[in-house]
């Protein structure tokens, strides 16, 4: 049980990495007025999961995501109690992560009541179905290069985070400024249960999980070597 326990404190630990650190990059953006920019904001992701990765991904395996769980459930990589923990965990640190951020920075309250709404994510210029299918894609490759390098016994597994990371990075620089390129049901959950901005929920929990849930199924019976 302690090494479960370790496993959802290394969840709820990353994941409130990210968001604070995702979200807190794109609140930096509109408060030092565009300054940050759509490269810091991808690198800012990318590079806070390269290094949760590294610190937790001997424990818990480094998922920080429920679209990453949901694959590897599918993938029957772990069972279904751990799953369900490991996502209440990564909500769990994705909230506390968007109220640290309201409590920090409550001396700008626009960023709560308004866009950006503390990071959080939203349609721009294309429909709920466009959104989802978008999240989709960008989940799809993200959850791929998990399984090619961290799943895959014949990857470079300890290069894994660097792969992962700079593949968040990209799908921001190209989706970002559509659906604020979540790819992550948790990265679009902390900031709406500090905010209240609950617009399109349903596109990033949809989206991402069934771009995972594809890339895991395709993984398992095309591209990893069965023994």
């Amino acid at each position: 049980m302690s090494g479960n326990f370790k496993s959802y404190a290394a969840e709820t630990i990353g994941t409130f990495a990210l968001i604070f650190i995702g979200a807190g990059s794109v609140c930096m953006d509109v408060i030092t007025g565009g300054k940050v920019g759509i490269t810091g904001i991808a690198f800012a992701h990318g590079l806070t999961i390269m290094a949760m990765a590294y610190t937790y991904g001997a424990v818990s395996g480094g998922h920080f995501n429920p679209a990453v769980t949901a694959a590897m459930l599918v993938g029957k990589r772990i069972d279904g109690i751990t799953g369900l923990f490991y996502v209440i965990s990564q909500l769990l640190g994705a909230a506390l992560a968007g109220l640290a951020l309201r409590a920090i920075l409550h001396n700008h309250p626009q960023l709560a009541t308004g866009a950006p709404f503390l990071g959080a994510c939203d349609l721009n210029g294309v429909g709920f179905r466009a959104g989802t299918f978008v999240e989709a894609i960008a989940t799809f490759f993200l959850v791929s290069t998990i399984y090619a390098t961290a799943v895959d016994k014949r990857g470079a597994a300890a290069t894994a985070p660097i792969a992962i990371g700079m593949t968040i990075t990209m799908c921001i620089f190209a989706t970002g400024p559509l659906t604020g390129a979540a790819l992550n049901p948790a990265r679009a959950f902390g900031p709406a249960v500090a905010t209240g901005h609950w617009a399109n929920a349903f596109v990033y929990w949809i989206g991402p999980i069934a771009g995972g849930v594809a890339a895991a199924l395709l993984q398992e019976n095309l591209f990893l070597e069965k023994k």
